[in-house]
């Protein structure tokens, strides 16, 4: 609950960015760089956090919370569901009669279920999406159009699988053979996701060779990352875009990983790592390490031998001289 001071009868009816507020919408303000917004917003009402008090006047109705961002966001989510509460079965699309499926589910058309499929109740899945034989979707989950899921893939509760997602690919599995070729090695394992995770839009899981590849409870992935066959990632990790993650590498629970970070495979990354952008990881890390470059070292070293890196021309220019100095 939060605490009106303005005009308790004032009524919106859409969404809106702070500083495109109009008449009738409804906004947020929770980053203090937007905080001068607040003075011209034409929004009729602005959610804000407690400890915000004007310094001027203003014309929006505030309504005060302890967390405006976090409030904000439940009303997206609460828009959202309003939004895509599609139900029934759409013609053409096609359900194999071996599989089962829910109360209150929406398929949208031109989308193909296989055999022995299990879906759970109130799933959403969107126009021209693909769920392979023995897949299993649990309840309230939404796969939006275009995502490929293939057979053997277990989703669980309420997660989202993003437009271009690909989950259950073959992982990149070869070995050298006498000729120069590669013969391929079979995939025969799955993907498991657990419940609350998310999959980005364009995204690639693929199945174990042997056993499972496994996205535990609470995971986000953003758009475009690449995980590999027999990788595990824990609980409440979060991957931002164009990270790749290589085969049979371990990732633990709570883990920040920036966008475009390489991890090689077989390697072992532990509890509440971060991992900052555009970093390799081509070791174990231990819990709680804080890493960043090429090979990634910890953040710390990193800084330290950045303000050298950039002074590196100066330096060697010191160095030339002071050899110069010497034979002269």
């Amino acid at each position: 609950m939060g605490d009106v001071v303005g005009n308790p009868d004032a009524e919106v009816s859409k969404l809106s960015k702070i500083e495109e507020g109009t008449e009738g919408s409804l906004t947020f303000l929770a980053n203090p760089k937007y905080k001068h917004y607040i003075y011209s917003t034409k929004a009729s009402i602005t959610i804000v956090n407690k400890t915000f008090e004007p310094e001027d006047a203003i014309e929006t109705t505030l309504i005060k919370v302890d967390d405006a961002y976090l409030a904000f966001s439940k009303i997206l989510e609460y828009y959202n569901s309003v939004k895509l509460n599609k139900t029934g079965i759409e013609q053409p699309s096609f359900i194999a009669e071996s599989s089962s499926y829910g109360d209150n589910i929406y398929v949208g058309a031109f989308s193909y279920i296989g055999e022995n499929v299990k879906i759970g109740e109130n799933v959403k899945i969107f126009p021209n999406a693909y769920i392979g034989d023995n897949s299993v979707i649990g309840d309230n989950t939404i796969v939006f159009s275009g995502a490929k899921i293939y057979s053997e893939t277990l989703i669980g509760k309420n997660c989202v699988i993003n437009s271009g997602a690909i989950i259950g690919a073959d992982g990149f599995g070869y070995a050298p053979n006498d000729n120069g070729g590669y013969n391929k090695v079979p995939q025969t394992g799955n993907v498991i996701i657990e419940d609350y995770v998310d999959v980005g839009a364009a995204t690639t899981i693929d199945r174990a060779t042997l056993g499972s590849t496994i996205i535990r409870t609470g995971v986000k992935l953003d758009n475009q990352i690449q995980i590999a066959h027999n990788v595990e990632i824990g609980k409440n990790t979060v991957i931002a875009a164009q990270t790749g993650v290589a085969g049979s590498t371990k990732i633990g629970e709570n883990c920040v990983i920036g966008g475009q970070v390489g991890i090689v495979g077989h390697v072992v990354i532990g509890n509440n790592v971060k991992i900052q952008a555009q970093s390799g990881i081509t070791r174990n890390v231990k819990d709680n390490e804080v890493l960043q470059g090429s090979p990634a070292i910890t953040l710390s070293d990193y800084n330290k031998s950045y303000v050298h890196f950039k002074n590196l021309p100066k330096i060697v220019k010191n160095i030339n001289d002071l050899e110069k100095n010497k034979w002269e």
